[in-house]
């Protein structure tokens, strides 16, 4: 088998979540023997070539990141440069992902993207969804990385599916999103940890600009003043 993918990420590689998404599960593609070919919409010198081998090819697969519910600009504004009839059959499937961890914030999207092949005259082969990907480029601290390689492993292994199965409408691919939504004290723990994460953030950038005062320093409040 052999697979176009394009990455519709806006992002360069080096800061492309979706790229490292995209490096694991094409090992696991490459496994069985597959081979593959990439194209990255944030260059756009790539776009005609990527535009050729969408029309040339019979399974093509779109990953993409949601960002806050929506898909990326550069992306839609790709589709609309491809033809809407082929010479020949192919097979559109996608790998979507987005920083909230619960399934039901992708569905949406993911109903969207369902209505796409058909408008670019191709079959749908099914969409991986799997939230959680917003800190995966922390692979390298090591509070993140036992967590993010695990992640991102578990991409490769989809590759391998795809691979044997040639679609992701199997139920692998569809209990590979994990729960659609998390419980009550799952919201309680991760609102603590990102609030402490995000400000410990904050923190290490002031410090790197050379902010003296702390966080919540208020120099102009009327309290002060007076």
């Amino acid at each position: 088998m052999h697979v176009v993918i394009i990455n519709g990420s806006p992002r360069v590689q080096k800061f492309s979540n979706t790229d490292k998404i995209i490096q694991s599960f094409v090992k696991g593609l490459q496994v069985s023997g597959s081979t593959y070919e990439l194209y990255s919409l944030s260059n756009r010198k790539e776009w005609d070539a990527a535009s050729e081998a969408f029309s040339s090819h019979d399974q093509i697969i779109f990953a993409l990141p949601l960002f806050v519910e929506c898909v990326p600009s550069i992306m839609l504004e790709f589709l609309e440069t491809l033809p809407t009839e082929r010479q020949q059959p192919a097979q559109m499937s996608f790998i979507l992902h987005g920083g909230f961890d619960e399934g039901h914030q992708l569905r949406l999207c993911e109903r969207f993207l369902q209505s796409l092949p058909a408008q670019l005259g191709c079959t749908y082969g099914g969409c991986l969804v799997q939230g959680g990907s917003f800190l995966i480029r922390m692979r390298d601290d090591e509070r993140m990385k036992k967590a993010m390689t695990k992640k991102l492993d578990a991409f490769s292994k989809m590759g391998e599916s795809f691979a044997a199965h040639g679609n992701f409408l199997t139920p692998e691919a569809r209990k590979f999103t994990g729960p659609e939504k998390n419980p009550k004290i799952v919201h309680l723990l991760f609102r603590l940890f990102i609030k402490r994460l995000v400000r410990k953030n904050f923190e290490h950038f002031a410090q790197q600009w050379g902010c003296t005062r702390p966080l919540d320093d208020k120099p102009n409040s009327i309290e002060e003043k007076r």
